[in-house]
Protein backbone atom coordinates (compact mmCIF):
# COMPACT_ATOMS: atom_id res chain seq x y z
CA UNK A 1 0.00 0.00 0.00
CA UNK A 2 2.01 2.98 -1.31
CA UNK A 3 0.49 6.45 -2.00
CA UNK A 4 3.54 8.98 -3.37
CA UNK A 5 3.45 11.80 -5.72
CA UNK A 6 2.30 11.36 -9.05
CA UNK A 7 4.72 9.46 -11.69
CA UNK A 8 5.97 7.38 -8.65
CA UNK A 9 2.55 6.32 -7.53
CA UNK A 10 3.52 2.62 -6.85
CA UNK A 11 6.69 1.48 -5.05
CA UNK A 12 9.53 -0.86 -6.77
CA UNK A 13 8.14 -4.04 -5.65
CA UNK A 14 4.60 -3.15 -6.61
CA UNK A 15 5.92 -2.28 -10.06
CA UNK A 16 8.06 -6.01 -9.65
CA UNK A 17 4.58 -7.99 -9.46
CA UNK A 18 3.12 -5.90 -11.84
CA UNK A 19 5.44 -7.01 -14.85
CA UNK A 20 6.07 -10.01 -13.35
CA UNK A 21 2.25 -10.68 -13.69
CA UNK A 22 1.45 -8.46 -17.03
CA UNK A 23 -0.31 -6.26 -15.09
CA UNK A 24 -1.37 -3.76 -17.31
CA UNK A 25 -0.23 -0.18 -16.41
CA UNK A 26 -2.71 1.92 -14.04
CA UNK A 27 -3.06 4.57 -11.44
CA UNK A 28 -2.73 3.68 -7.79
CA UNK A 29 -5.82 4.12 -6.01
CA UNK A 30 -4.91 5.07 -2.78
CA UNK A 31 -5.89 8.35 -1.17
CA UNK A 32 -3.59 9.95 0.74
CA UNK A 33 -5.83 10.76 3.89
CA UNK A 34 -8.89 9.34 5.18
CA UNK A 35 -11.58 9.02 2.98
CA UNK A 36 -15.37 9.43 3.83
CA UNK A 37 -16.09 6.52 2.82
CA UNK A 38 -13.45 4.90 4.95
CA UNK A 39 -14.33 6.35 7.85
CA UNK A 40 -17.47 5.79 7.52
CA UNK A 41 -16.70 1.51 7.24
CA UNK A 42 -14.23 2.25 10.18
CA UNK A 43 -17.35 3.62 11.88
CA UNK A 44 -19.40 0.50 10.91
CA UNK A 45 -17.10 -1.76 11.39
CA UNK A 46 -16.79 -4.44 14.73
CA UNK A 47 -13.32 -5.69 13.97
CA UNK A 48 -9.79 -4.08 12.99
CA UNK A 49 -6.50 -5.86 12.36
CA UNK A 50 -3.79 -3.61 12.62
CA UNK A 51 -0.03 -4.07 12.07
CA UNK A 52 3.28 -2.95 12.95
CA UNK A 53 7.05 -3.57 13.18
CA UNK A 54 9.25 -5.11 16.19
CA UNK A 55 13.26 -3.75 17.08
CA UNK A 56 13.83 -6.15 14.60
CA UNK A 57 11.98 -5.04 11.86
CA UNK A 58 9.07 -7.94 11.61
CA UNK A 59 5.94 -7.14 11.09
CA UNK A 60 3.01 -8.45 13.94
CA UNK A 61 -0.52 -8.28 13.18
CA UNK A 62 -3.65 -8.54 15.98
CA UNK A 63 -6.93 -8.00 15.39
CA UNK A 64 -9.22 -5.60 17.68
CA UNK A 65 -12.66 -4.80 18.60
CA UNK A 66 -15.97 -6.73 19.55
CA UNK A 67 -18.57 -4.10 18.40
CA UNK A 68 -19.16 -1.17 15.99
CA UNK A 69 -18.51 1.68 17.31
CA UNK A 70 -14.93 1.18 19.48
CA UNK A 71 -13.34 3.18 16.57
CA UNK A 72 -13.82 6.36 14.59
CA UNK A 73 -12.38 9.66 13.58
CA UNK A 74 -11.49 12.05 15.95
CA UNK A 75 -10.22 14.68 13.63
CA UNK A 76 -8.74 15.66 10.20
CA UNK A 77 -7.58 12.21 8.98
CA UNK A 78 -6.86 11.30 12.93
CA UNK A 79 -8.81 8.26 13.92
CA UNK A 80 -9.34 7.11 18.14
CA UNK A 81 -9.35 2.53 19.02
CA UNK A 82 -10.84 2.19 22.50
CA UNK A 83 -11.73 -1.39 23.07
CA UNK A 84 -10.56 -4.57 25.35
CA UNK A 85 -7.55 -6.82 24.44
CA UNK A 86 -5.15 -9.06 26.01
CA UNK A 87 -2.79 -6.44 27.44
CA UNK A 88 -0.05 -9.33 28.15
CA UNK A 89 0.28 -11.70 24.87
CA UNK A 90 -1.00 -9.37 22.17
CA UNK A 91 2.32 -9.11 20.32
CA UNK A 92 1.28 -5.32 18.56
CA UNK A 93 0.07 -3.69 21.64
CA UNK A 94 3.32 -5.03 23.40
CA UNK A 95 5.32 -3.39 20.09
CA UNK A 96 2.98 -0.14 20.70
CA UNK A 97 2.27 0.00 24.29
CA UNK A 98 4.67 -2.47 25.96
CA UNK A 99 7.03 -0.19 28.06
CA UNK A 100 4.62 2.26 29.60
CA UNK A 101 3.57 2.50 33.24
CA UNK A 102 0.09 1.00 33.64
CA UNK A 103 -2.61 3.68 32.42
CA UNK A 104 -0.04 5.79 31.37
CA UNK A 105 0.26 7.68 27.99
CA UNK A 106 2.78 6.93 25.41
CA UNK A 107 3.34 10.01 22.92
CA UNK A 108 5.27 9.24 19.87
CA UNK A 109 8.11 11.64 18.87
CA UNK A 110 8.62 12.53 15.52
CA UNK A 111 6.83 11.21 12.50
CA UNK A 112 5.73 8.19 15.07
CA UNK A 113 5.68 4.54 14.44
CA UNK A 114 4.28 3.30 11.60
CA UNK A 115 0.80 1.40 11.96
CA UNK A 116 -1.28 -0.52 8.68
CA UNK A 117 -5.23 -0.86 9.63
CA UNK A 118 -7.89 -2.96 8.33
CA UNK A 119 -11.28 -2.08 9.41
CA UNK A 120 -13.55 -4.99 8.69
CA UNK A 121 -17.52 -6.14 8.45
CA UNK A 122 -17.43 -9.68 7.95
CA UNK A 123 -21.29 -9.63 8.49
CA UNK A 124 -21.62 -7.49 5.32
CA UNK A 125 -18.41 -7.82 3.87
CA UNK A 126 -16.85 -4.57 3.79
CA UNK A 127 -13.31 -3.79 4.61
CA UNK A 128 -11.46 -0.64 4.05
CA UNK A 129 -7.59 -0.48 4.18
CA UNK A 130 -5.45 2.22 6.45
CA UNK A 131 -2.00 3.33 7.17
CA UNK A 132 -0.70 5.84 9.83
CA UNK A 133 1.34 7.02 12.07
CA UNK A 134 1.01 6.75 15.76
CA UNK A 135 -0.08 9.87 17.87
CA UNK A 136 -0.40 8.74 21.27
CA UNK A 137 -1.87 5.70 22.82
CA UNK A 138 -2.62 4.25 26.42
CA UNK A 139 -3.31 0.82 28.02
CA UNK A 140 -4.74 0.76 31.67
CA UNK A 141 -5.38 -2.88 33.12
CA UNK A 142 -8.84 -3.62 33.93
CA UNK A 143 -9.26 -7.51 35.24
CA UNK A 144 -5.87 -10.10 35.33
CA UNK A 145 -4.62 -10.72 32.22
CA UNK A 146 -6.34 -7.74 30.04
CA UNK A 147 -6.70 -4.02 30.02
CA UNK A 148 -8.62 -1.01 28.07
CA UNK A 149 -6.58 -0.09 24.66
CA UNK A 150 -6.77 3.64 23.62
CA UNK A 151 -4.76 4.44 20.49
CA UNK A 152 -4.95 7.56 18.02
CA UNK A 153 -3.23 7.15 14.66
CA UNK A 154 -3.14 9.70 12.07
CA UNK A 155 -3.94 8.45 8.71
CA UNK A 156 -1.89 8.89 5.94
CA UNK A 157 -3.30 6.54 3.34
CA UNK A 158 -6.78 4.80 2.71
CA UNK A 159 -7.69 2.11 -0.21
CA UNK A 160 -11.60 0.63 -0.14
CA UNK A 161 -11.28 -3.15 -1.02
CA UNK A 162 -13.95 -5.31 -2.84
CA UNK A 163 -16.02 -8.65 -0.60
CA UNK A 164 -14.58 -11.10 -2.16
CA UNK A 165 -13.11 -14.01 -0.05
CA UNK A 166 -14.68 -12.48 3.15
CA UNK A 167 -16.81 -15.43 4.46
CA UNK A 168 -19.83 -13.88 6.86
CA UNK A 169 -19.35 -13.97 10.73
CA UNK A 170 -21.81 -12.29 13.15
CA UNK A 171 -19.19 -10.38 15.43
CA UNK A 172 -20.44 -10.60 19.00
CA UNK A 173 -17.95 -8.90 21.90
CA UNK A 174 -16.85 -11.32 24.75
CA UNK A 175 -14.03 -10.56 27.69
CA UNK A 176 -11.22 -13.17 26.90
CA UNK A 177 -9.33 -14.60 29.76
CA UNK A 178 -5.66 -15.21 27.60
CA UNK A 179 -3.84 -18.40 28.57
CA UNK A 180 -0.27 -18.63 26.57
CA UNK A 181 0.33 -22.07 25.56
CA UNK A 182 3.20 -21.94 23.14
CA UNK A 183 5.89 -19.38 22.01
CA UNK A 184 7.80 -21.74 20.66
CA UNK A 185 8.27 -24.34 17.08
CA UNK A 186 6.68 -26.68 16.54
CA UNK A 187 3.67 -25.78 16.88
CA UNK A 188 1.36 -27.86 19.04
CA UNK A 189 -1.94 -29.53 18.03
CA UNK A 190 -4.20 -26.71 18.69
CA UNK A 191 -2.55 -24.41 16.93
CA UNK A 192 -1.68 -26.87 14.10
CA UNK A 193 -5.82 -27.67 14.02
CA UNK A 194 -6.52 -23.57 13.88
CA UNK A 195 -4.67 -23.21 10.96
CA UNK A 196 -5.88 -26.31 8.87
CA UNK A 197 -9.66 -25.29 9.80
CA UNK A 198 -9.47 -21.25 8.93
CA UNK A 199 -11.38 -19.59 6.34
CA UNK A 200 -9.11 -16.46 6.81
CA UNK A 201 -6.87 -14.82 8.26
CA UNK A 202 -4.63 -11.34 8.08
CA UNK A 203 -1.29 -10.08 7.07
CA UNK A 204 0.50 -7.06 7.47
CA UNK A 205 3.64 -6.50 5.53
CA UNK A 206 5.98 -3.70 4.81
CA UNK A 207 8.06 -1.45 2.03
CA UNK A 208 10.92 -1.10 5.12
CA UNK A 209 10.13 2.32 6.72
CA UNK A 210 8.35 4.05 4.25
CA UNK A 211 4.73 2.45 5.04
CA UNK A 212 2.69 -0.58 5.76
CA UNK A 213 -0.45 -2.71 4.97
CA UNK A 214 -2.63 -4.90 6.91
CA UNK A 215 -5.02 -7.45 4.61
CA UNK A 216 -7.31 -10.27 4.73
CA UNK A 217 -6.81 -13.30 3.36
CA UNK A 218 -9.59 -15.65 3.11
CA UNK A 219 -11.12 -19.07 1.31
CA UNK A 220 -12.97 -22.06 2.09
CA UNK A 221 -11.54 -23.69 5.87
CA UNK A 222 -8.08 -25.44 5.01
CA UNK A 223 -6.82 -23.28 2.50
CA UNK A 224 -3.37 -22.70 4.10
CA UNK A 225 -1.41 -25.83 4.18
CA UNK A 226 1.28 -26.84 6.30
CA UNK A 227 4.33 -27.63 4.12
CA UNK A 228 6.79 -28.73 7.97
CA UNK A 229 6.05 -27.98 11.60
CA UNK A 230 8.97 -30.35 12.92
CA UNK A 231 12.15 -29.22 15.14
CA UNK A 232 13.59 -28.04 11.87
CA UNK A 233 10.66 -25.18 11.30
CA UNK A 234 7.60 -24.22 10.75
CA UNK A 235 6.63 -23.35 6.72
CA UNK A 236 3.05 -22.59 5.74
CA UNK A 237 1.98 -22.13 2.23
CA UNK A 238 -1.04 -20.02 0.64
CA UNK A 239 -2.79 -19.73 -2.75
CA UNK A 240 -2.98 -16.16 -3.87
CA UNK A 241 -6.62 -15.61 -5.60
CA UNK A 242 -7.47 -13.19 -8.20
CA UNK A 243 -8.10 -9.81 -7.02
CA UNK A 244 -7.95 -6.57 -7.51
CA UNK A 245 -4.83 -7.01 -9.79
CA UNK A 246 -3.04 -4.18 -7.52
CA UNK A 247 -0.81 -6.51 -5.65
CA UNK A 248 0.26 -3.99 -2.47
CA UNK A 249 1.04 -7.11 -0.37
CA UNK A 250 2.87 -8.91 -2.93
CA UNK A 251 4.16 -5.53 -4.07
CA UNK A 252 5.75 -4.82 0.11
CA UNK A 253 6.66 -9.02 0.08
CA UNK A 254 8.89 -8.47 -2.97
CA UNK A 255 10.35 -5.17 -1.54
CA UNK A 256 10.98 -7.01 1.92
CA UNK A 257 9.87 -10.38 1.99
CA UNK A 258 8.83 -10.57 5.89
CA UNK A 259 5.22 -10.73 6.90
CA UNK A 260 3.20 -10.84 10.45
CA UNK A 261 -0.40 -13.10 10.30
CA UNK A 262 -2.98 -13.66 12.91
CA UNK A 263 -4.81 -16.45 12.36
CA UNK A 264 -7.76 -15.73 14.59
CA UNK A 265 -10.68 -18.89 15.74
CA UNK A 266 -14.17 -16.91 15.97
CA UNK A 267 -15.26 -20.36 17.65
CA UNK A 268 -13.64 -19.88 20.61
CA UNK A 269 -11.29 -16.56 20.96
CA UNK A 270 -8.01 -18.34 20.25
CA UNK A 271 -5.20 -16.51 18.33
CA UNK A 272 -2.56 -17.58 16.50
CA UNK A 273 0.66 -14.73 15.93
CA UNK A 274 3.09 -15.38 13.77
CA UNK A 275 5.97 -13.85 11.73
CA UNK A 276 8.45 -14.88 9.34
CA UNK A 277 10.07 -14.63 6.16
CA UNK A 278 8.48 -14.99 2.95
CA UNK A 279 9.00 -16.17 -0.65
CA UNK A 280 6.65 -15.99 -3.76
CA UNK A 281 5.77 -18.49 -6.10
CA UNK A 282 4.76 -17.81 -9.49
CA UNK A 283 3.54 -19.66 -12.48
CA UNK A 284 5.67 -23.63 -11.91
CA UNK A 285 6.95 -22.71 -8.68
CA UNK A 286 3.25 -22.73 -7.56
CA UNK A 287 2.40 -25.46 -9.49
CA UNK A 288 4.95 -27.75 -8.14
CA UNK A 289 3.88 -26.90 -4.62
CA UNK A 290 -0.13 -26.81 -4.76
CA UNK A 291 -1.97 -28.05 -7.39
CA UNK A 292 -4.30 -26.16 -9.36
CA UNK A 293 -1.82 -23.12 -8.61
CA UNK A 294 0.12 -21.07 -10.26
CA UNK A 295 0.39 -17.88 -8.11
CA UNK A 296 1.51 -18.60 -4.20
CA UNK A 297 3.04 -17.33 -0.55
CA UNK A 298 5.25 -19.19 1.26
CA UNK A 299 6.18 -18.46 4.74
CA UNK A 300 8.97 -19.83 7.03
CA UNK A 301 7.77 -18.70 10.35
CA UNK A 302 10.77 -17.25 12.70
CA UNK A 303 8.57 -16.63 15.49
CA UNK A 304 4.99 -17.96 16.38
CA UNK A 305 2.71 -17.21 19.59
CA UNK A 306 -0.07 -19.06 20.47
CA UNK A 307 -2.68 -17.59 22.66
CA UNK A 308 -6.03 -19.40 24.27
CA UNK A 309 -8.60 -17.33 24.89
CA UNK A 310 -7.30 -14.04 23.47
CA UNK A 311 -9.33 -12.35 21.47
CA UNK A 312 -12.23 -9.80 22.79
CA UNK A 313 -14.99 -11.48 20.61
CA UNK A 314 -16.95 -13.99 18.60
CA UNK A 315 -17.72 -14.90 15.70
CA UNK A 316 -20.91 -16.39 14.68
CA UNK A 317 -20.86 -18.27 11.45
CA UNK A 318 -22.92 -17.26 8.08
CA UNK A 319 -22.40 -17.82 4.55
CA UNK A 320 -19.13 -18.56 2.75
CA UNK A 321 -18.36 -16.57 -0.25
CA UNK A 322 -19.28 -17.23 -3.34
CA UNK A 323 -16.16 -16.92 -5.40
CA UNK A 324 -14.28 -19.43 -2.79
CA UNK A 325 -12.44 -22.21 -4.77
CA UNK A 326 -12.12 -25.35 -3.74
CA UNK A 327 -9.43 -26.47 -1.49
CA UNK A 328 -6.02 -26.86 -3.31
CA UNK A 329 -4.11 -29.13 -1.62
CA UNK A 330 0.18 -29.79 -2.08
CA UNK A 331 1.22 -31.92 -4.50
CA UNK A 332 2.63 -34.13 -1.96
CA UNK A 333 -0.84 -34.36 0.07
CA UNK A 334 -3.06 -35.78 -3.38
CA UNK A 335 -1.74 -38.25 -5.69
CA UNK A 336 -3.18 -35.94 -8.21
CA UNK A 337 -0.74 -33.12 -7.73
CA UNK A 338 0.00 -31.67 -11.40
CA UNK A 339 3.81 -30.74 -11.73
CA UNK A 340 5.81 -29.33 -14.86
CA UNK A 341 6.92 -31.42 -17.82
CA UNK A 342 9.68 -30.93 -19.83
CA UNK A 343 7.53 -31.68 -22.65
CA UNK A 344 3.42 -30.95 -22.43
CA UNK A 345 1.34 -33.81 -23.54
CA UNK A 346 -1.81 -33.58 -25.41
CA UNK A 347 -5.15 -35.53 -25.39
CA UNK A 348 -7.17 -35.13 -29.10
CA UNK A 349 -10.81 -36.01 -28.83
CA UNK A 350 -11.26 -38.87 -31.18
CA UNK A 351 -14.81 -39.84 -30.66
CA UNK A 352 -18.28 -38.52 -28.70
CA UNK A 353 -21.45 -39.86 -28.11
CA UNK A 354 -24.32 -38.74 -26.57
CA UNK A 355 -25.88 -41.24 -24.48
CA UNK A 356 -28.48 -38.69 -22.80
CA UNK A 357 -29.10 -35.35 -22.73
CA UNK A 358 -27.24 -35.08 -19.72
CA UNK A 359 -24.74 -37.99 -20.13
CA UNK A 360 -22.21 -38.34 -22.46
CA UNK A 361 -19.28 -40.38 -23.43
CA UNK A 362 -15.79 -39.05 -24.70
CA UNK A 363 -12.88 -41.16 -26.03
CA UNK A 364 -9.29 -39.24 -26.14
CA UNK A 365 -5.49 -40.14 -28.16
CA UNK A 366 -2.85 -39.11 -26.83
CA UNK A 367 -0.19 -37.64 -28.18
CA UNK A 368 2.77 -39.32 -26.41
CA UNK A 369 1.51 -42.50 -24.34
CA UNK A 370 5.13 -43.29 -23.34
CA UNK A 371 5.59 -39.68 -21.45
CA UNK A 372 2.68 -39.91 -20.11
CA UNK A 373 2.96 -43.37 -18.24
CA UNK A 374 0.34 -45.98 -18.27
CA UNK A 375 -2.78 -45.80 -16.84
CA UNK A 376 -5.01 -47.92 -15.30
CA UNK A 377 -8.69 -48.93 -14.60
CA UNK A 378 -9.65 -46.72 -11.56
CA UNK A 379 -7.76 -43.71 -12.11
CA UNK A 380 -8.90 -40.57 -13.35
CA UNK A 381 -7.22 -37.91 -15.70
CA UNK A 382 -6.35 -34.67 -15.40
CA UNK A 383 -7.09 -32.37 -18.31
CA UNK A 384 -6.59 -28.55 -19.33
CA UNK A 385 -9.38 -26.19 -20.65
CA UNK A 386 -7.58 -23.14 -19.70
CA UNK A 387 -6.45 -22.01 -23.48
CA UNK A 388 -10.41 -22.89 -25.09
CA UNK A 389 -12.20 -21.35 -22.00
CA UNK A 390 -9.94 -18.86 -20.13
CA UNK A 391 -11.59 -15.26 -20.78
CA UNK A 392 -8.85 -13.27 -19.05
CA UNK A 393 -8.65 -11.06 -16.08
CA UNK A 394 -12.18 -9.99 -14.54
CA UNK A 395 -12.58 -8.28 -11.38
CA UNK A 396 -16.19 -9.94 -10.12
CA UNK A 397 -18.30 -11.75 -11.98
CA UNK A 398 -21.45 -11.80 -9.71
CA UNK A 399 -23.46 -14.00 -12.60
CA UNK A 400 -20.12 -16.79 -12.36
CA UNK A 401 -17.82 -15.82 -9.29
CA UNK A 402 -15.81 -19.31 -9.14
CA UNK A 403 -15.13 -18.40 -12.62
CA UNK A 404 -12.59 -15.74 -11.03
CA UNK A 405 -10.48 -18.74 -10.06
CA UNK A 406 -11.58 -21.47 -12.34
CA UNK A 407 -7.90 -22.96 -14.05
CA UNK A 408 -10.02 -25.26 -16.24
CA UNK A 409 -8.27 -27.87 -14.90
CA UNK A 410 -10.87 -31.17 -14.52
CA UNK A 411 -10.40 -34.53 -13.49
CA UNK A 412 -12.44 -37.30 -15.33
CA UNK A 413 -12.44 -41.03 -14.20
CA UNK A 414 -11.23 -42.81 -16.65
CA UNK A 415 -14.61 -45.72 -18.14
CA UNK A 416 -12.62 -47.18 -20.76
CA UNK A 417 -10.68 -50.96 -19.40
CA UNK A 418 -7.73 -51.61 -21.05
CA UNK A 419 -8.91 -54.98 -23.07
CA UNK A 420 -8.68 -53.44 -26.69
CA UNK A 421 -5.76 -53.32 -28.87
CA UNK A 422 -5.19 -49.49 -28.55
CA UNK A 423 -5.71 -49.01 -25.09
CA UNK A 424 -2.02 -47.92 -24.66
CA UNK A 425 -2.52 -44.99 -26.00
CA UNK A 426 -6.49 -44.14 -25.85
CA UNK A 427 -8.74 -43.49 -22.68
CA UNK A 428 -12.48 -42.65 -22.43
CA UNK A 429 -14.33 -40.51 -19.99
CA UNK A 430 -18.32 -40.84 -19.27
CA UNK A 431 -19.42 -37.65 -17.67
CA UNK A 432 -22.36 -35.85 -16.66
CA UNK A 433 -23.06 -31.92 -18.03
CA UNK A 434 -22.26 -30.03 -14.91
CA UNK A 435 -20.33 -27.09 -15.68
CA UNK A 436 -18.66 -24.99 -18.05
CA UNK A 437 -15.98 -27.29 -19.12
CA UNK A 438 -18.41 -30.22 -19.30
CA UNK A 439 -20.87 -28.33 -21.43
CA UNK A 440 -18.11 -26.98 -23.58
CA UNK A 441 -17.50 -30.84 -24.51
CA UNK A 442 -20.91 -32.09 -25.18
CA UNK A 443 -21.60 -28.63 -27.30
CA UNK A 444 -18.26 -29.30 -29.36
CA UNK A 445 -18.25 -30.32 -32.62
CA UNK A 446 -16.74 -33.64 -33.29
CA UNK A 447 -15.30 -33.10 -36.52
CA UNK A 448 -14.12 -29.43 -35.68
CA UNK A 449 -10.46 -30.58 -34.21
CA UNK A 450 -9.63 -30.67 -30.17
CA UNK A 451 -6.36 -31.42 -28.33
CA UNK A 452 -5.97 -30.24 -25.08
CA UNK A 453 -2.96 -30.62 -22.33
CA UNK A 454 -3.16 -33.95 -20.19
CA UNK A 455 -1.31 -33.35 -17.13
CA UNK A 456 -1.13 -36.61 -16.43
CA UNK A 457 -3.24 -39.71 -14.56
CA UNK A 458 -3.74 -40.27 -11.10
CA UNK A 459 -6.08 -42.19 -8.33
CA UNK A 460 -6.28 -45.78 -7.09
CA UNK A 461 -9.66 -46.53 -6.46
CA UNK A 462 -9.88 -50.16 -7.47
CA UNK A 463 -12.10 -52.66 -6.92
CA UNK A 464 -10.39 -55.74 -5.89
CA UNK A 465 -11.85 -59.75 -5.46
CA UNK A 466 -8.98 -61.48 -3.39
CA UNK A 467 -8.77 -65.18 -2.64
CA UNK A 468 -12.37 -65.26 -4.18
CA UNK A 469 -14.50 -62.34 -2.04
CA UNK A 470 -17.29 -61.11 -3.07
CA UNK A 471 -17.46 -57.24 -3.29
CA UNK A 472 -20.42 -55.06 -3.47
CA UNK A 473 -20.41 -51.64 -5.55
CA UNK A 474 -22.50 -48.89 -5.00
CA UNK A 475 -23.36 -46.26 -7.78
CA UNK A 476 -24.78 -42.89 -7.73
CA UNK A 477 -25.63 -41.89 -11.24
CA UNK A 478 -22.72 -41.42 -13.10
CA UNK A 479 -20.74 -43.06 -10.52
CA UNK A 480 -20.70 -46.38 -12.51
CA UNK A 481 -17.57 -44.77 -14.06
CA UNK A 482 -14.99 -46.79 -12.36
CA UNK A 483 -17.09 -50.41 -12.53
CA UNK A 484 -17.15 -49.94 -16.25
CA UNK A 485 -12.92 -49.49 -16.60
CA UNK A 486 -12.64 -51.92 -14.15
CA UNK A 487 -15.59 -54.85 -14.92
CA UNK A 488 -13.75 -56.70 -17.67
CA UNK A 489 -10.87 -57.58 -15.02
CA UNK A 490 -14.08 -58.79 -12.38
CA UNK A 491 -15.78 -61.91 -11.76
CA UNK A 492 -19.33 -59.94 -11.95
CA UNK A 493 -21.26 -63.83 -10.19
CA UNK A 494 -19.17 -62.34 -6.93
CA UNK A 495 -20.74 -58.69 -7.26
CA UNK A 496 -23.42 -57.34 -5.92
CA UNK A 497 -23.90 -53.85 -7.52
CA UNK A 498 -26.43 -51.36 -6.29
CA UNK A 499 -27.29 -47.91 -8.90
CA UNK A 500 -29.30 -45.63 -7.99
CA UNK A 501 -30.10 -42.99 -10.97
CA UNK A 502 -32.84 -40.79 -12.20
CA UNK A 503 -35.33 -41.58 -14.35
CA UNK A 504 -33.74 -39.50 -17.10
CA UNK A 505 -30.62 -41.80 -17.01
CA UNK A 506 -32.61 -45.06 -18.18
CA UNK A 507 -30.31 -44.33 -21.19
CA UNK A 508 -27.34 -45.07 -19.29
CA UNK A 509 -28.33 -47.82 -17.43
CA UNK A 510 -29.32 -49.63 -20.59
CA UNK A 511 -25.54 -48.46 -22.30
CA UNK A 512 -23.91 -49.61 -19.18
CA UNK A 513 -25.87 -53.26 -19.52
CA UNK A 514 -24.78 -53.76 -23.42
CA UNK A 515 -21.14 -53.07 -22.97
CA UNK A 516 -21.27 -55.54 -19.75
CA UNK A 517 -22.57 -58.79 -20.30
CA UNK A 518 -24.21 -60.19 -17.35
CA UNK A 519 -23.89 -57.07 -15.05
CA UNK A 520 -27.42 -56.71 -15.44
CA UNK A 521 -28.08 -59.68 -13.15
CA UNK A 522 -26.08 -58.78 -10.28
CA UNK A 523 -28.05 -55.27 -10.20
CA UNK A 524 -30.18 -54.23 -7.57
CA UNK A 525 -31.76 -50.74 -9.48
CA UNK A 526 -33.17 -48.02 -7.98
CA UNK A 527 -34.76 -45.09 -9.88
CA UNK A 528 -36.00 -42.06 -8.45
CA UNK A 529 -38.10 -38.72 -10.49
CA UNK A 530 -40.16 -38.73 -13.39
CA UNK A 531 -39.94 -42.00 -15.62
CA UNK A 532 -41.18 -42.28 -18.94
CA UNK A 533 -43.27 -45.81 -18.96
CA UNK A 534 -43.86 -46.21 -22.29
CA UNK A 535 -40.37 -45.01 -23.55
CA UNK A 536 -38.36 -47.73 -25.16
CA UNK A 537 -35.54 -47.12 -22.89
CA UNK A 538 -38.04 -48.08 -19.36
CA UNK A 539 -39.04 -51.22 -21.77
CA UNK A 540 -35.41 -52.40 -22.62
CA UNK A 541 -34.93 -52.23 -18.49
CA UNK A 542 -38.31 -54.11 -17.69
CA UNK A 543 -37.40 -56.67 -19.69
CA UNK A 544 -33.58 -57.41 -18.39
CA UNK A 545 -33.20 -59.57 -15.40
CA UNK A 546 -31.98 -56.16 -13.54
CA UNK A 547 -33.52 -55.94 -10.10
CA UNK A 548 -35.92 -52.71 -10.53
CA UNK A 549 -37.12 -50.31 -7.80
CA UNK A 550 -39.09 -47.35 -8.33
CA UNK A 551 -37.90 -45.69 -5.12
CA UNK A 552 -35.23 -44.41 -2.97
CA UNK A 553 -32.15 -47.03 -1.59
CA UNK A 554 -32.56 -47.79 1.79
CA UNK A 555 -30.44 -48.70 4.77
CA UNK A 556 -32.56 -52.45 4.77
CA UNK A 557 -31.47 -52.60 1.12
CA UNK A 558 -27.79 -52.76 2.05
CA UNK A 559 -28.46 -54.13 5.65
CA UNK A 560 -27.37 -57.62 6.25
CA UNK A 561 -25.13 -58.38 3.21
CA UNK A 562 -23.08 -60.93 3.46
CA UNK A 563 -20.56 -58.80 1.28
CA UNK A 564 -16.73 -58.76 2.83
CA UNK A 565 -16.05 -55.49 1.23
CA UNK A 566 -18.07 -52.38 -0.37
CA UNK A 567 -16.80 -49.84 -2.86
CA UNK A 568 -18.77 -46.61 -2.96
CA UNK A 569 -18.57 -43.81 -5.92
CA UNK A 570 -21.27 -41.42 -5.34
CA UNK A 571 -21.66 -37.33 -4.11
CA UNK A 572 -20.38 -36.37 -0.52
CA UNK A 573 -24.50 -36.63 0.98
CA UNK A 574 -24.83 -40.05 -0.01
CA UNK A 575 -21.67 -41.80 0.64
CA UNK A 576 -21.96 -40.02 4.01
CA UNK A 577 -25.21 -41.56 4.60
CA UNK A 578 -23.97 -45.20 2.83
CA UNK A 579 -21.09 -44.79 5.28
CA UNK A 580 -23.69 -44.56 8.24
CA UNK A 581 -25.18 -47.66 7.03
CA UNK A 582 -22.41 -49.56 6.87
CA UNK A 583 -20.63 -48.62 9.78
CA UNK A 584 -18.21 -51.60 10.96
CA UNK A 585 -17.49 -53.00 7.73
CA UNK A 586 -15.27 -52.14 5.20
CA UNK A 587 -16.01 -49.70 2.72
CA UNK A 588 -13.63 -48.24 -0.12
CA UNK A 589 -14.92 -44.90 -1.70
CA UNK A 590 -13.46 -42.82 -4.37
CA UNK A 591 -12.56 -39.19 -2.90
CA UNK A 592 -13.22 -36.44 -5.40
CA UNK A 593 -11.16 -34.03 -3.03
CA UNK A 594 -8.36 -33.63 -6.45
Amino acid sequence: MAFYEAGTQWHAGEEAIHRLLRVPGQDNPTQPYLAPNAANTLIRSPLIALGTLDSNGRPWTSVWGGEAGFSRPIGQSIIGLKTTIDRTHDPVAHILLGDAVDGEVVHEKGTGRMVSLLPIDLNTRKRVKLYGRMVAGALAATEPGIGEVQLVVKIEQSLGNCPKYLNKKQIIPHVPQPKLVSSTIPLPLPAVELILKSDLFFISSSNHELDMDTNHRGGPPGFVRILSNDTDGLTLVYPEYSGNRLYQTLGNLNSNPRAGLVFPDFDTGDALYITGSTEILAGEAATNLISHTNLAVKIKVEAARFVLDGLAFRGQPGEFSPYNPPVRYLSTEKPSGITASEKQIYAKLIDKKIISPTVARFRFHISDPTKAGPWKPGQYATLSFKDELDMGYSHMRDDDPKSLNDDFLRTFTISSSHTSSDAHNQFEITIRKVGVVTDFLFRHNIRSELEVPLQGFGGEFYIQQINGEHVSFVAGGVGITPLLAQAADLDLKRLNLYWTVRGDDMALVNDTFDNIPGLSERTNLFITGKIVKESDEWNRLCQSPVKLQERRISKEDVSGNSTSKWFVCAGTSFRNTLLEWLDGQTVLYEDFNY
